[in-house]
């Protein structure tokens, strides 16, 4: 893999088309008409929650893996879940170990999952980019491999096929609404756009309590935040990647912040109209329809569904609307 901070290459993104683990590529694109009427514009949704992972990390994971030098037997990261779950899917078929760094408030379900899919899951700091900095001190003490979301480009590279699979397949779309946390979905996916589709806006989508890369985007240089504050916890990054940072000059138009309100009317939304449990972060270009409608009123826009690891106390939290006082929920069985 290479250390040199060269951006997504769009010649290795369709490479990368061909390579990657096929049970993570052809992900459904979806509309409804509905949909369209409720948000003022035609949207078409790229579903990345439909395989072993329910996310589109395996994508930049595979191809990121494929990529590392021979004799690598163990490799170091940190991961809100999604991430280490695809490092975890791929170090398995490769016979290396993956040891991950998460939060001790991460999502029990992914936490779970990365275990499950073999894992060492080390839960250490309270919140992602406090697990980041002590996966990266146990990888330099250990002499083993860091791999970092958003920090190379093969996992930018693999994350835009999903750019390239929406150009191929002929859809029609004028921006494409994508969620920033550490910046691979957005400068992949941004790349292959550029090349392909340049009069096509990427716009990424960030939470309002994680402004990181919103401010870092709009000064050019890293802004840190004291927290991030969400419940999208793909998406709740406080120390910005400075090679997505770079990247994002060339391959992103806009950047959007949306609310904790928006987010969760977007995923019942997304639930109502399409049938979906998408979490929080994978809602994000959703929510930025709701909040930021006018700016893309009658247009054709894209986004990525691109994360479905929810536990079932948040689907009933966050998709189960309350029932209004005075009315009884009905009993199970009752016609």
């Amino acid at each position: 893999m290479s250390n040199a901070p060269r951006p997504p290459d769009p010649s290795r993104i369709a490479a990368a088309a061909d390579a990657v683990d096929p049970v993570f590529l052809a992900s459904p694109l979806i509309g409804n008409r509905a949909l369209d009427e409720r948000l003022g514009c035609t949207l078409l949704a790229k579903v990345e929650t439909l395989n072993p992972i329910r996310s589109f990390k395996g994508r930049g994971t595979d191809f990121a893996m494929a990529a590392l030098p021979a004799g690598v037997r163990r490799v170091v990261s940190a991961s809100a879940g999604n991430f280490g779950q695809g490092i975890a899917y791929a170090a398995a078929k490769r016979g290396m170990e993956a040891v991950i760094y998460a939060a001790e408030t991460a999502n029990p379900l992914k936490v779970e999952a990365m275990r499950r899919l073999g894992a060492r899951v080390v839960l250490e700091g309270q919140d992602f980019d406090a697990a980041k900095l002590a996966g990266r001190a146990f990888a330099e003490a250990a002499g083993s491999m860091f791999l970092e979301d958003g920090a190379v480009p093969e996992v930018a590279e693999g994350a835009g096929t999903i750019a390239v699979e929406l150009t191929r397949g002929g859809a029609a779309f004028d921006a494409v609404l994508v969620p920033l946390g550490n910046g691979a979905l957005a400068t992949g996916m941004g790349a292959w756009l550029k090349a392909e589709r340049p009069e096509c806006r990427v716009v990424g989508v960030v939470a309002e309590g994680a402004p990181s890369m919103l401010r870092s985007w709009r000064s050019g240089s890293a802004v840190e935040t004291e927290a991030a504050r969400t419940i999208a916890d793909g998406i709740a990054v406080r120390v910005p990647v400075p090679y997505a940072l770079a990247c994002m000059g060339a391959t992103v138009d806009a950047v959007l912040a949306v609310s904790e309100e928006s987010i969760l009317a977007a995923m019942r939304l997304v639930h109502e109209s399409l049938g979906l449990a998408v979490e929080p972060a994978g809602v994000a270009g959703a929510a930025a329809l709701i909040e930021h409608g006018p700016r893309f009123r009658g247009g054709r826009v894209a986004t990525v569904l691109c994360g479905g690891n929810l536990t079932p106390d948040q689907i009933q939290r966050w998709l189960c609307p309350p029932t209004p006082a005075g009315e009884r929920r009905p009993e199970r069985g009752n016609a």
